[in-house]
């Protein structure tokens, strides 16, 4: 098989780095935006999607500056994590970093159903959208043998947000699997950190009940103006993170929210 060269187009931030990055559905997705700024600043991605879609992380992986592989991984199943490190070695000998760009609740844990929502719907709420950190970075550490960097996508988890429900209760949960990680595998010279972005019009987004709500908290509160259309400045500063540029920061959580989170009503 054709092995991509890892080392090839020249300066940007992240030139001549290998990144994986999950969660890439649309032309719309953070996550899409992340990879194709990696590619933009000289570096390489590799894409990961499972089931339905598969095909569909595939049409859009060509829409990228140049078209990306995709290799399948639902992070909720064992074998798949286990085979990770093999599926990447076809394309690249090392990882520079991985995006977590994951989360899921199911319908009956979001929507003001709080106090009524089961524990089977909590628990696959919090193993797709906080565990996968661990479990995802544990899979890919090894190939993170010159250090590295891990960013997660992450939504401001310090107070309860209309309809977000369980959800919130996940997301927590992810910044503070992001601190023990941190903790961890410092030693490894790997840095984990996530990017709290405000809210964006995506897939996942459209799928919380109330969406709009967020949109007029926003629009009320942010100093600087948000496009909830707009995901380019999340993943700008997914990319800074993934970059050399934070080589002492780990455990950090770094709000791209027009400044919501620093402000009261």
């Amino acid at each position: 098989m054709a092995h991509l060269n890892e080392n090839s187009h020249g300066n940007g931030l992240v030139a001549g780095k290998n990144f994986l990055v999950t969660g890439v559905l649309t032309d719309q997705s953070i996550a899409f935006h992340i990879a194709r700024l990696i590619q933009e600043e000289g570096g390489e991605v590799i894409l990961s999607s499972f089931g339905r879609a598969m095909s569909i992380t595939q049409r859009i992986a060509g829409r990228l500056p140049r078209t990306a592989p995709v290799i399948e991984l639902d992070v909720t199943n064992q074998e798949h994590l286990t085979r990770l490190q093999s599926a990447i070695k076809e394309h690249y000998q090392r990882l520079d970093g991985v995006v977590h760009s994951i989360g899921f609740a199911p319908e009956s844990a979001l929507g003001g159903n709080f106090l009524h929502t089961s524990w089977d719907d909590v628990a696959v709420a919090l193993h797709v959208s906080a565990y996968s950190l661990a479990s995802l970075t544990m899979a890919t550490k090894d190939l993170m043998n010159a250090g590295g960097s891990v960013v997660g996508m992450d939504f401001d988890a310090t107070v309860a947000w209309p309809q977000y429900d369980w959800m919130g209760v996940a997301k927590a949960a992810l910044e503070s699997t992001t601190r023990y990680l941190a903790r961890d595998l410092g030693k490894e010279n790997i840095r984990v950190n996530l990017i709290a972005a405000g809210p964006i019009k995506t897939m996942a987004a459209k799928s919380i009940p109330g969406f709009a709500e967020f949109e007029e908290v926003w629009n009320a509160r942010a100093p600087l103006t948000w496009d909830i259309s707009d995901p380019v400045p999340a993943a700008k500063g997914a990319v800074a993170l993934l970059s050399d540029w934070f080589p002492k920061t780990t455990g950090e959580i770094i709000h791209v929210d027009g400044g919501v989170h620093a402000v009261g009503a």
